[in-house]
């Protein structure tokens, strides 16, 4: 399927593993340029490497922390610079500690909320500019399926990624008109090595093993399984494709049917 991504400019953060990285190698795939970051030089440089061996592509990458406002523009203004212009952005972040309410404090949910909301807030305050010179462009932003089914223990994801929905709403209504596609990935249980440390905190808290803790989360899907950061990455490509053109400010659920609302 042509996907029309081939030499499209594409930003994936976060992308030194897990998700990130699965969406990274799936751009690399359709023949896109990349620019990675993440916040271990080491990682991201290592990642950066096998993608241009394993694809052939051109590969940018930059250590960074993405709560940085101007850290974030200066990596933006850099990939621009390099590569002419700027069609794809993909914001992503580490997932907040999880939590119960009472065992919250302010420190964290400022923290929380610079992670999972300002981040996207200074990817797409810097990306959307260079978009617009070209009157075509993505933004999308990966949450979580917590947006729309809260998740136990997971509050500051409850509450901070709902937030990021309505920003992708008035996003993607303001900047259409400039051929900005706005939207936003809902993943379910996906195996990476978040997954495994919540996997192991509830599975200390209930006494049980990680590994049951994993068939309870498989069991409440419709399809009986968790999903592979693959499977992300491939619904991803998808909304940034010339197939996806009349799709924007849209939450894409990949939860395998986990979400049980209509």
């Amino acid at each position: 399927m042509e996907t029309g991504l081939k030499a499209r400019v594409v930003i994936v953060a976060a992308s030194s593993e897990g998700m990130g990285r699965a969406t990274a190698e799936a751009f690399a795939a359709e023949g896109a340029r990349l620019a990675i970051c993440s916040r271990s030089q080491k990682k991201i440089q290592a990642a950066a490497a096998d993608i241009r061996q394993r694809y052939g592509t051109e590969v940018f990458a930059q250590a960074l922390d993405v709560t940085d406002a101007d850290v974030v523009r200066g990596f933006v203004e850099a990939v621009a610079a390099r590569f002419g212009r700027l069609d794809v952005c993909v914001t992503n972040a580490g997932g907040p500690p999880a939590r119960t309410f009472l065992a919250t404090t302010p420190d964290e949910w400022r923290r929380a909320f610079e992670l999972s909301f300002l981040s996207v807030v200074s990817f797409a305050h810097a990306a959307i500019p260079h978009m617009q010179r070209h009157r075509w462009g993505r933004l999308i932003t990966i949450t979580s399926v917590s947006v729309k089914q809260p998740i136990p223990a997971l509050i500051y994801s409850n509450a901070i990624r709902a937030a990021v929905v309505g920003l992708v709403k008035s996003l993607a209504d303001e900047f259409g008109r400039d051929g900005i596609l706005v939207n936003n990935v809902a993943p379910g249980y996906t195996a990476t090595d978040r997954l495994k440390e919540l996997a192991e905190v509830r599975a200390l808290a209930g006494g049980v093993s990680p590994e049951k803790i994993f068939e309870e989360w498989a069991s409440g899907t419709a399809l009986g399984r968790i999903a592979q950061p693959q499977e992300i990455a491939d619904a991803i490509v998808w909304l940034a494709s010339d197939r996806a053109s009349y799709v924007a400010g849209q939450t894409l659920l990949v939860d395998g049917g986990s979400y049980k609302g209509v």
